[in-house]
């Protein structure tokens, strides 16, 4: 490889980069929508404007950075992190702002996962006359956008199980005590987890003996939708969830089966009742639940617990990634387990995480990887 095309592809990378971190300040505020970033570049190699997408319904990344470039834009080079779209939705096609401003070249970080429209946006510029670019850094602009990819192409949410936990994987005392395992910067980076998520899930369990109010506590944090999984109903109409001042509504789900007159309390105390499928066992369907989620434009889930709730999703398989805050601390074999599957019977049986990345916060570390079943 040559010196010149060495530095042409590290000044490509290098403004897609530029768009990448464009697109991070709109994820978690887009749905069902992606992060997209933009970058206008001119001939001369100089950033004329950026622009990203901030809200679903609002302009997309492409027009913000046009807009803001001007007549600056015609003849420059557009670098944009997902392909652009060339059909009309709530706004109108990039495709057709690219095309007026004059830009001369585009380079796309990833094609538009949608199976209904995919290529269509690049092959639409490529055949009047503008050249267009694909595939730098794909593998980086597609993992800002995991959620959107997967809820595009399955029609489901995208799952991340959340649990704060001790050193021997226990979310509470033996008597049920939690309060606080992890420390206050982990629990502030689940805050920030929650303000990026659609939805909030939790166990019927769980929602009776914590009484979370499964809010978004940081300044200007957006609350995601709570879902608990209630099969037979039995959420007292009390529930903190329910009695607080939020904009975000409370979904409670329950099985076919589950008494009409707690319903109606459930209601007058201002949750929203959806009846799913049940499974064998008589519990929820938790694939019923994902594809209700996911027909209900939630395209982020962030599954809280507990223990049972989060072993049904590992082990039916419907779990993404995992994001384990643990603390340095043991609580005993009397304690609630994270994990509560069978008992693997060699190492190589056991569950495993992949892509597995740490943060440290404070004396907390976080684990964050996908789940990896055993072959």
């Amino acid at each position: 490889m040559t010196a010149e095309r060495r530095g042409r592809e590290d000044q490509r990378a290098r403004f897609m980069r530029l768009a990448l971190r464009e697109a991070k300040k709109g994820v978690g505020r887009t749905s069902p929508n992606p992060a997209v970033g933009a970058v206008v570049v001119s001939e001369q190699g100089e950033v004329v404007a950026t622009g990203f997408h901030a809200r679903a319904g609002g302009p997309h990344a492409e027009v913000v950075a046009l807009t803001r470039a001007g007549e600056a834009a015609r003849g420059a080079t557009l670098y944009v992190t997902l392909e652009p779209c060339n059909h009309t939705g709530r706004t109108g096609p990039c495709t057709q702002a690219i095309l007026a401003a004059g830009i001369r070249r585009v380079v796309i970080g990833m094609a538009d996962p949608n199976p209904h429209v995919a290529g269509g946006g690049a092959a639409f510029l490529a055949g009047r006359g503008v050249e267009v670019e694909e595939g730098v850094l794909a593998e980086e602009c597609a993992a800002i956008n995991r959620p959107f990819v997967k809820h595009i192409t399955t029609g489901r949410p995208w799952v991340l199980l959340k649990a704060g936990m001790s050193l021997d994987g226990k979310l509470a005392a033996a008597s049920g005590h939690s309060a606080w395992i992890t420390n206050e910067a982990a629990r502030r980076e689940v805050h920030r987890l929650r303000g990026r998520s659609d939805a909030i899930l939790v166990g019927r369990s769980t929602a009776v003996a914590d009484d979370p109010a499964l809010t978004c506590r940081l300044r200007r944090g957006r609350d995601p939708i709570r879902v608990v999984l209630d099969s037979r109903l039995q959420l007292p109409p009390t529930a903190r969830m329910l009695c607080q001042n939020s904009t975000a509504p409370t979904w409670v789900l329950c099985t076919p089966q589950a008494p009409s007159a707690a319903e109606a309390r459930l209601v007058e105390a201002g949750a929203e009742v959806f009846r799913l499928p049940a499974d064998r066992a008589g519990r929820l369907d938790l694939a019923a639940v994902l594809d209700f989620l996911g027909q209900r434009q939630v395209t982020s889930l962030l599954v809280e617990g507990g223990g049972e709730v989060h072993t049904a999703f590992l082990r039916a398989g419907l779990a993404d990634e995992c994001a384990l805050f643990i603390a340095p601390i043991f609580l005993g074999a009397d304690g609630l387990a994270f994990w509560r599957g069978t008992g693997a019977l060699r190492v190589e049986e056991g569950l495993r995480l992949t892509e597995v990345a740490f943060r440290r916060f404070g004396d907390n570390i976080l684990v964050r990887g996908r789940p990896l079943p055993a072959s």
